[in-house]
């Protein structure tokens, strides 16, 4: 049985600043700032995606509330009269 040789990985290329480089081009310290760049948008969409959530939640606590106050207010209305 013939032995399947391992494939070489391609190196990744990496586009910054509308160049390209090969990761091997590139110091650790800039590697370190890559990773560090992707983690933060990576949070940043998460963040947003948070606020959407809240942003949608506490909307609907004020509708719930306003429609609470306004039925309270009609019932009150028709108390008095």
């Amino acid at each position: 049985m013939a032995k399947k040789q391992k494939e070489m990985p391609k190196e990744q290329i990496i586009t910054l600043f509308d160049k390209e480089y090969k990761e091997s081009e590139l110091s650790d310290e800039q590697k370190v700032m890559i990773n560090h760049v992707a983690d933060l948008e990576r949070k940043i969409q998460s963040s947003e995606f948070n606020l959407q959530q809240l942003r949608f939640g506490k909307q609907a606590f004020v509708d719930a509330l306003q429609s609470s106050v306004e039925s309270e207010d009609a019932e009150s209305n028709k108390e008095t009269k």
